[in-house]
């Protein structure tokens, strides 16, 4: 091969990846439209075959109820105002929950201490503490951040842990050799075998505020997605019900993509899986 051709072969490369890229996104676009299709059509023969709109709204009546409630502005406060409590509860809990994680992975005495506490309130489900957090905090939108806080910091401190628990031992007895400070195998060391693991604890704490704030908002609330799932059951209006539902998968499913997106674009290499 001579120069030149090597030199046309590097600069045809990135060519050849961003079309892999873009066959790879159409690919997926593509099968993710085909199973949605599937699926509203499933659901339309079943509501089809038991013909009770009462019970079963099929998908032109949820598009009228979705116009509808996005017509008269109030399917837009109602999401904005339930993402403002899942970011908020959720950057706090990250948060938390990393700083926690490295806190029982750096000392054994914490772990000792701190572990059979994580260990106990991490299966304590959220709803539980739902009247002992109204009465401390009342209505508002301390309570429900708080339910999102606790149902997001356990989870991500776990993987935090568990990722603080993957470093090499024998890299770690190097390094104190070689006369490294605490902090010097802690930022080299722990915290790059942790954070994987913490990403991903903060993905599934993202699932986890999204069902945690519709129960807070179903139990407490006149704005949000789950206070127009309590509107739509007490009126009799199923449709809202699906609008909710539907707008909160949709919803999640954006959160999710934007949040893999984010972390594989600023911090890929520090992700396994991106290499």
């Amino acid at each position: 091969m001579t120069a030149t051709e090597a030199i046309a072969r590097q600069q045809a490369l990135p060519e050849t990846v961003r079309r892999v890229r873009l066959r790879k996104a159409l690919t997926g676009t593509v099968r993710f439209l085909i199973s949605l299709a599937v699926l509203i059509g499933i659901w339309w023969v079943f509501a089809v075959v038991r013909n009770v709109p009462l019970l079963m709204p099929s998908p032109p009546e949820v598009m009228h109820a979705f116009g509808t409630l996005l017509g008269s502005g109030a399917l837009v406060e109602d999401t904005l105002a339930s993402l403002g409590r899942i970011l908020s509860g959720l950057a706090i809990g990250a948060v938390g929950g990393v700083l926690l994680g490295l806190l029982l992975g750096s000392s054994r005495i914490v772990r000792g201490l701190l572990t059979p506490l994580v260990t106990l309130f991490r299966f304590v489900p959220p709803l539980a503490w739902y009247a002992p957090v109204l009465a401390w905090l009342g209505t508002g939108e301390e309570s429900k951040i708080v339910l999102i806080v606790y149902t997001s910091i356990f989870v991500v401190a776990i993987n935090t842990l568990s990722g603080m628990g993957e470093t090499p031992v024998n890299a770690r007895r190097m390094l104190r050799m070689s006369g490294s400070s605490w902090a010097q195998r802690f930022f080299l060391l722990d915290l790059p075998h942790a954070l994987p693991y913490a990403i991903t604890g903060i993905r599934i704490a993202l699932g986890n505020a999204f069902m945690t704030v519709v129960t807070a908002e179903m139990l407490g609330s006149k704005v949000g997605l789950g206070a127009l799932i309590t509107n739509g059951m007490t009126t009799l209006s199923l449709p809202k019900v699906f609008v909710a539902i539907l707008v909160l998968g949709v919803l999640g499913l954006i959160a999710d993509r934007l949040f893999v997106w984010a972390t594989n674009r600023f911090l890929r290499r520090f992700l396994p899986w991106t290499r």
